[in-house]
């Protein structure tokens, strides 16, 4: 099919990337202030509603582990019911509700908001990420490209929510700050809808013909089940990592706002701007971190995907070595409190981490999943972050006695040492791809004209 392009991309692609800019908006700016609004006392100029940490992190790892293990219901919605299209629809539908309830100054009224934004992101989010893949032929070069463009894309979302939802929400009213990142979600709506034209052969829902009178599914081949093997243990790797990860929302969070200096050049940094770090770093790096791999792979080194995740979860864990010394610092200082910097430096090395893994496992889902079960693969990608995100919680939990620096030397060690196994056994893991991670191609960031 003849698709009208752009820079080299399909323009579907970019309606995609602004739709999901919008939508990425809306939940980091949410992320960016839940856990400091459950946490500021009733008291405060901007009440908030007085938790203890462990509680917060308690709420907050079922909160991220819901948002996205609903994809997995989402994904069938799309596959058995109404396509990939109405699903992405109705998900930024119910999220915009679900941020108007969270503006209500009520307690009913929050738990509902977050019910319904788990409902509306279930549906979209894997969704949107199948139709990406669903604008490129099997084969095409131009299809890791373009998911690594869709990743920077929606980080200009992540990276300004912190700053703009932060600061309205953190400094001005919490109330305000939610219902300003459903106005992210309501733009990111608009553009969706605008873009049909560019979408017109894309995620539209194709009904399953079952013989009458049958139950009959026709069975994957061989080489079809090994490939699936090898995604679910990808779906372990993507565990692992969000595992460590999502500590920035919750655990990290949390740590900024209470022993981390955060003063420089006079002015108080607020603690929920750090949550932007992530995606500043994304933008700046993303695009020479795709051609790093370009060139990698001419000079015919280990290039696929499970060792570029594997790789991923090392330098992740290197993070967390950097919070080990900011830890010891604040045990050795008078004000109990470490530089800032180290906060730096451990969002830079997750970041890197994440951009070895994140967009290029959802590229390897899409080549290794049967076309037929493609959104519910999606939907048990997301899954699989949601086990990661319930286990951040529980880990940040868990420091609240164990103390941050026993935490941060465990996250070290278990991420550079699972990393160390999954490059042992790399090469016995491809063979189970049967040459679908292999491209015709070597991958490009943007192709001009």
């Amino acid at each position: 099919m003849k698709q009208d392009t752009l820079w080299g991309h399909p323009k579907g692609l970019y309606i995609l990337f602004f739709t999901e800019l919008w939508e990425r908006f809306s939940y980091y700016g949410m992320r960016a202030i839940l856990i400091l609004y459950l946490v500021a006392q009733t008291d405060e100029h901007n009440p908030g509603f007085g938790w203890d940490n462990a509680t917060a992190l308690e709420l907050y790892g079922w909160y991220t582990m819901l948002v996205y293990a609903l994809g997995v219901p989402g994904g069938l919605l799309a596959d058995r019911l109404i396509g990939q299209k109405k699903s992405v629809m109705l998900g930024g539908a119910l999220i915009i509700v679900g941020h108007a309830l969270l503006v209500m100054n009520d307690l009913t009224a929050f738990y509902s908001g977050l019910v319904v934004i788990i409902l509306g992101v279930g549906a979209l989010k894997p969704n949107i990420s199948s139709m990406v893949g669903g604008l490129y032929r099997p084969g095409d070069g131009k299809r890791d490209s373009a998911f690594t463009i869709f990743y920077v894309g929606i980080n200009i979302g992540a990276f300004s929510a912190p700053l703009i939802v932060g600061y309205v929400g953190e400094v001005i009213n919490w109330n305000y700050g939610f219902g300003l990142a459903g106005i992210g979600m309501a733009l990111g709506q608009i553009v969706f809808v605008y873009g049909q034209r560019y979408l017109k052969d894309v995620g539209n829902f194709v009904p399953k013909h079952i013989e009458v009178g049958t139950l009959k599914v026709k069975k994957l081949t061989k080489i079809e089940q090994d490939r699936i093997v090898v995604l679910l243990l990808s779906f372990v790797i993507v565990v692992v990592f969000w595992a460590a990860y999502e500590q920035a929302g919750g655990l990290m969070n949390l740590y900024a706002k209470q022993k981390i200096d955060r003063v420089l050049l006079g002015f108080e940094i607020p603690a929920s701007f750090l949550q932007s770090l992530h995606a500043f770093y994304v933008i700046l790096i993303g695009a020479p971190m795709a051609w790093f791999w370009v060139q990698w792979a001419k000079k015919g080194w280990e290039n696929s995907s499970l060792f570029k995740m594997g790789l991923g979860t090392i330098i992740t864990g290197f993070g967390f070595l950097l919070l080990v010394a900011a830890a010891m610092e604040t045990m050795n200082t008078l004000s109990g409190k470490a530089s800032i910097y180290w906060m730096f430096g451990a969002y830079f090395l997750h970041v890197v981490g994440e951009l070895c893994i994140s967009p290029i496992s959802l590229s390897f889902i899409t080549k290794m999943a049967p076309a037929k079960y493609m959104s519910f693969m999606m939907g048990a990608y997301f899954f699989a972050i949601a086990i990661g995100n319930k286990l951040a919680g529980m880990v940040g939990e868990a420091a609240m006695q164990a103390g941050e620096l026993t935490i941060f030397w465990g996250l070290f060690g278990f991420c550079v040492g699972f990393g160390l196994l999954l490059i042992l056994f790399v090469s016995k893991l491809k063979k189970l791809t049967h040459g679908a991670d292999d491209i015709e191609e070597p991958a490009t960031v943007v192709e001009p004209g």
